[in-house]
């Protein structure tokens, strides 16, 4: 009906269908659609309201806010909301189109100029890759997947397929596999800049640094005065720990750009794992007040866990939400919201900031419930005492790695402070090598020749190929490490591949960090993470994520009985040097009196529990969550759906 110009028609059948399924995104679209043409503006902006509401990472219902603002004389908002909506998907042709028109009206030649490079680039590309670009932006990575490796096989040089195919397997944790397909791009297209941006971010998620940071160098050198290229460069320094280099090349780009809330915020977070919290303080507040962009610094106040609020800052966060910004930038807000109204122990305004700043990064994931317990189903009829005791001792001997696992929030950034403070333990970080070594078993499924998924292919590795594994983990892994004879690796994804951990590194140690459920899971809530961890935008899914947590490790237990040592973050209060004796006793280390002064020790820390672990033990947050029961029956209904 809309093809054939009847748009009240088609806007009659779409009110009468959004009566019956008022939640509708296709119909909600189209009818804000019908209603704009019809200029009926203020019923387009309602179903708008409330497309966005429940997807604000819809990409045809932002180019269409971007519409309705053109239609409606605002440019400047238009400008805005085309330029989120490319962001979500980069396929929307017309969003260029709009965008480049408005923003040569307004005399902004310089983002013209950019936005009219986007559009000649996206014009280019051949039909398959748009669609590709769209289905990415939809979430339907493995149909994405699909057509574009079906494209690759027509045109295998085809740099752009590339690029895309790249992101697909950054994704899906196919890390290796993007890195070599960027690298073969940047080969045939030396000067390309959007491929080079992309090596490097690859490169940095698998924490191979010294190779971003050349990466950087590389493109910084083609054009020195960039100052894109130029912030590329110091991030990549701040990810080597070096520090001071890194500040100074963001003092270098805010000599030019002053006030910069991006350049400000990544400051902030040089000084703030330096430790130099007033000086972070300080960045991240001047990067709150500027006029776009801000979201980040006012959340980074709030992960400081330690800093409050003034009333002034809260009406200011307050009303940069109301005014719709960008939706990370309204995430970003909301949950800083969130702490504030804690701190003012305003439980209830507090609860509905957190559970909005949740709910729009839910939006935004495709995370499923069930995906994961069919993991956690394949660990446990994959990882049998036969398979075990078949494949005993085959791995690298090396004892050098201690691993904390578990849940995030659950106490792990305290037990590494702890033991990175004994003589002979180094501290690293968050450590993606066995998740990427498990995903790269993971994708050697082959069907057609009966090669097995992970886990079961691990029951016909030789010894050769266990050994291998765990040396390449000891080597990748050394960059992070000092001279001590151990080190940590406090990625608590691992509890997911401990079968894996032991049968590559046999003599690994491994320690479950665990804290009381409901406190653990609420502290997630509570909780932006930088990357990963969609499990825990949801109350449901966050305490169907802990009992299939706990199912695994009792599988563990089980099959590996004596590998693990639990830990409950409660008893380490209640008895901090009882604890720590036998925690040390396990890891096969001696008592050092300094350990129970870890607060002392000035080692960088890079997580959002990094000034907590700069303060003697406290209890502060043991029973935090019990402020917000009345809102959390959904946590515990999941968590103990018998009980309920």
């Amino acid at each position: 009906m809309m093809r054939k110009g009847q748009i009240a028609d088609a806007l009659s059948v779409l009110e009468t269908h959004l009566l019956a399924v008022p939640q509708d995104g296709e119909a909600l679209y189209l009818a804000a659609v019908c209603a704009r043409m019809s200029q009926s503006f203020d019923a387009a902006q309602n179903y708008l309201n409330t497309l966005l509401r429940n997807e604000p990472g819809n990409g045809r219902g932002l180019q269409e806010q971007g519409h309705l603002y053109r239609d409606t004389k605002n440019p400047t908002a238009a400008i805005d909301a085309y330029a989120e909506a490319l962001r979500v998907n980069p396929a929307l042709l017309a969003s260029y189109r709009q965008r480049l028109t408005l923003l040569r009206e307004a005399g902004r030649e310089q983002e013209a100029s950019l936005t009219a490079a986007q559009l000649h680039r996206a014009e280019a590309l051949p039909k398959a890759l748009i669609a590709v670009t769209d289905l990415i932006a939809q979430g339907r990575i493995l149909k994405a997947e699909q057509l574009c490796r079906q494209f690759l096989r027509q045109s295998p040089r085809h740099t752009e397929g590339m690029r895309l195919l790249a992101d697909i397997g950054a994704r899906l944790g196919a890390l290796e596999e993007a890195n070599f397909l960027l690298e073969t791009a940047c080969e045939l297209e030396p000067s390309d800049v959007a491929l080079r941006i992309d090596l490097i971010r690859v490169l940095s998620k698998r924490q191979r640094f010294e190779e971003s940071l050349a990466q950087a160098e590389l493109l910084l050198a083609s054009a020195p005065q960039n100052l894109q290229y130029q912030s590329l460069k110091a991030i990549e320094l701040l990810q080597l720990g070096r520090y001071e280099e890194a500040i100074k090349g963001f003092n270098g780009i805010l000599d030019k750009l002053p006030g910069d809330a991006i350049t400000l915020t990544s400051k902030g977070h040089a000084l703030k794992t330096l430790g130099a919290g007033a000086n972070a303080i300080d960045a991240y507040e001047s990067a709150s007040e500027a006029v776009q962009g801000g979201g980040e610094a006012w959340y980074a106040l709030a992960n400081l866990k330690t800093y409050q609020f003034s009333e002034a800052q809260i009406d200011k966060m307050q009303t940069q939400l109301a005014s719709n910004p960008p939706i990370l930038d309204r995430v970003y807000l909301a949950f800083a919201l969130g702490k504030a109204f804690e701190d003012r122990s305003e439980f209830a305004s507090s609860f509905e900031s957190y559970a909005l700043g949740n709910s729009l990064k839910r939006a935004g994931l495709n995370y499923q419930s069930e995906g994961f317990e069919r993991e956690v189903d394949a660990q446990c009829q994959g990882f049998t005492e036969a398979l075990l005791s078949a494949q005993e001792g085959k791995g690298f001997s090396a004892p050098d790695p201690i691993f904390i696992v578990g849940m995030p929030r659950a106490g792990s950034t305290l037990l590494e402070q702890i033991l990175a403070t004994h003589s002979q333990v180094d501290g690293t970080r968050e450590l993606p090598n066995i998740l990427s070594r498990a995903q790269r078993l993971r994708r050697q499924r082959n069907e057609a020749d009966e090669t097995p998924g992970y886990p079961n292919i691990l029951a016909d590795l030789d010894s050769d190929t266990l050994q291998q594994l765990g040396r390449d983990f000891i080597e990748e892994t050394r960059v992070h490490r000092g001279a001590a004879p151990f080190f940590i690796d406090k990625m608590p994804n691992n509890f997911r591949h401990i079968g894996l951990i032991k049968l590559i590194l046999p003599r690994a140690k491994i320690i479950d960090a665990r804290r009381e459920p409901m406190a653990c899971c609420f502290s997630n809530f509570k909780q932006l993470f930088a990357e990963g961890q969609e499990f825990s935008y949801d109350l449901a899914d966050l305490g169907h994520y802990y009992r299939q947590y706990e199912r695994l490790m009792t599988h563990w237990d089980a099959v590996l009985p004596g590998s693990v040592h639990r830990l409950q973050h409660e008893s380490l209060l209640d008895d901090f040097e009882g604890e720590l004796r036998r925690l040390l006793g396990f890891l096969e280390l001696p008592f050092e009196e300094r350990c129970l002064r870890f607060y002392e020790n000035d080692r960088p820390v890079r997580t959002p529990s990094s000034e907590q672990v700069r303060q003697p033990l406290f209890r502060d947050s043991v029973e935090q969550w019990h402020n917000y029961a009345p809102w959390l029956e959904a946590l515990r209904h999941a968590l103990a759906p018998e009980l309920a």
